[in-house]
Order: structure tokens, then sequence, then C-alpha cells
């Protein structure tokens, strides 16, 4: 499955104190961000895409396939946290090894794709060290190789690099831009960054009170005439006239 885009259709999830709804495209072969309060619903919805989630009602298309069933190992997705879940006792080599095998039987098929997404990472040289070795930008760079041999079309990111400094943050969002325009990934990036979304996504969902309060170009949200919702929550870290001067940043 290639150019796999996203339909979250009539899509309702409970917890204790809040219900969500989530109707929502997402487009194939392209970025997109989103964005919304704490509490917003972000991660639920990316959770419910990637199958760790059951939805009580509605259903989850990913290209033509309804997966609202299918449990997460057999979805055409794969999953980057901010935490990079790695084994701390494996090398990094073995890490990335684990997409392609939990078992570890690696045919050499398997070998050579393992050493091409470490190169492609940066990661080649650093074969043989154990995370606690590594910095917190590599740590992340090991997650994304082991998203890489999975080789699976929809790449779901959950702010994985919210703990990064900006300079580290800028190089992994250039990373994710080229891995996903040679791959035709289709890619879902929660992230808390006005600017990283300008900066990397085309297209743009904002998340408020476990809804989906817009949806479309990111360029149209950075307008005065953009969503409401997304306004606000502009204003939230400063004026309402900063939003035209995000606007500009240059990328």
């Amino acid at each position: 499955m290639r150019q796999a885009g996203i339909r979250v259709e009539g899509v309702r999830f409970r917890y204790p104190e809040m219900e969500m709804r989530f109707d929502v495209d997402i487009p194939p072969a392209a970025i997109t961000a989103v964005m919304g309060p704490s509490g917003s619903g972000k991660s639920t919805l990316l959770d419910i895409i990637a199958g760790f989630r059951t939805p009580e009602a509605g259903r989850v298309l990913i290209g033509d396939t309804d997966v609202t069933n299918l449990p997460p190992d057999r979805r055409p997705v794969s999953m980057v946290f901010q935490e990079n879940n790695l084994f701390a006792h494996l090398s990094v080599e073995k890490n990335v090894s684990l997409g392609r095998s939990p078992s570890l039987k690696l045919s050499p098929g398997d070998h050579q794709a393992i050493a091409e997404a470490l190169q492609r990472t940066g990661l080649a040289g650093k074969e043989k060290r154990l995370p606690r070795e590594l910095s917190g930008g590599e740590r992340q760079r090991v997650a994304i190789a082991r998203v890489l041999v999975r080789n699976r079309p929809v790449l779901l990111m959950d702010e994985p690099f919210a703990a990064l400094g900006p300079s580290l943050r800028d190089d992994m969002m250039d990373l994710i831009t080229a891995l996903q325009a040679e791959r035709g990934l289709t890619v879902v990036l929660v992230t808390h960054h006005p600017e990283d979304a300008r900066r990397v996504a085309g297209h743009m969902i904002f998340v408020e009170d476990g809804k989906v309060a817009g949806a479309g170009p990111t360029a149209d949200f950075f307008r005065k005439t953009g969503p409401a919702a997304f306004q606000r929550y502009i204003g939230e870290a400063g004026s309402a006239d900063e939003l035209p001067r995000i606007a500009r940043k240059p990328t």
C-alpha cells in the first residue's frame, strides 16, 4: 500500500471525564501537523489511527482499507514517540533490527536494509553503541531508522522532538522532510510549535476539546481568517498581533 491517505470517519472515543469525536481526512504522501492544547485529544487521535485504542463508534480507513478492527501490527503504520522506546540493553543495530524482525532473525536483505537505514539517518559507525551512549537526537535517529526498515507507508509522530533544543529539532525536522519526500510517506506529526508546522507541513489539523476544530492547508491557519480556535491558541503565547509576525517567519 503506497500513497495512503487516512480517513477518520465518525469516530467516538470516551474517557471517564471526556468524550472525543473525530472526523477528518488526512492527505496521502504529505506531512500533516496536528496541534492543540494539552489534553485536547491529539495523542488519542494518533493512537486510534495506529490501533492502540479502539473507538466506540466510527471507522478508520487507510487508503481504501478499513483498519478499524485490525491490531496495530497489521496496520500499514509506524509510530515514533517522544520517549523513542529503545531497549537499553540492545545496541543501535539491534534496536533498528527489531523493526525488521522481532526475533532478530535476519536475512542478508534485512542486513542490507538496516545498514542503509543507519547510513541514511547518520548513524553509520555507531552500530554497536548502547542507547545510553547516544545523545537525545541520536536516540531519536535510531527510532527513525527502525521506522525506515519497517517500510510502512504511514508514519505517526507524537511530539518526537519535544525534548530537543531548537537546533537539534530543526535538524530532525529536516531529516523527516527529506525522508518523506524520498519515500512518499504519509506523515502525521503532533507538535506544540507553530513554527514547526509552518516549516514542514503542507496540511494542518487543530484539535480542541476532543474534536477537530479546523483542518486544511497550513498557510490558511496563519491568516487572520484562519480557524478561530487556532487563533485563540496562538494568542495564549502572545498577543493576537503576533500571528502575522509568526506567519512571516522565514522557513
